[in-house]
């Protein structure tokens, strides 16, 4: 039976995975080449400018807002996988 006190086996185990880009604790860090990429790729769609220097909890929350912007991304956005 699963434990609903373990997020690996609890009803929602994807649920340890979505955690707001405040409480990372390497949230700080300068953002990762990953992010970099993909937030200039959507800067450049949505005709806004690209800041290199935004670290990764920045940066995370700057891709969640571009891909509202331009449709792209998560649920509902026109080039989900």
């Amino acid at each position: 039976m699963a434990d609903p006190e373990n997020p690996k086996t609890g009803p929602d185990p994807g649920s340890n995975t979505i955690k707001d880009p405040g409480e990372w604790t390497t949230g700080d860090e300068r953002m990762t080449g990953a992010q970099a990429s993909y937030l200039k790729t959507l800067s450049e769609e949505a005709g806004e400018g690209f800041d290199p220097e935004l670290t990764k909890a920045e940066a995370s929350r700057r891709i969640d807002a571009l891909q509202a912007k331009t449709g792209r991304g998560r649920r509902g956005g026109s080039d989900q996988a």
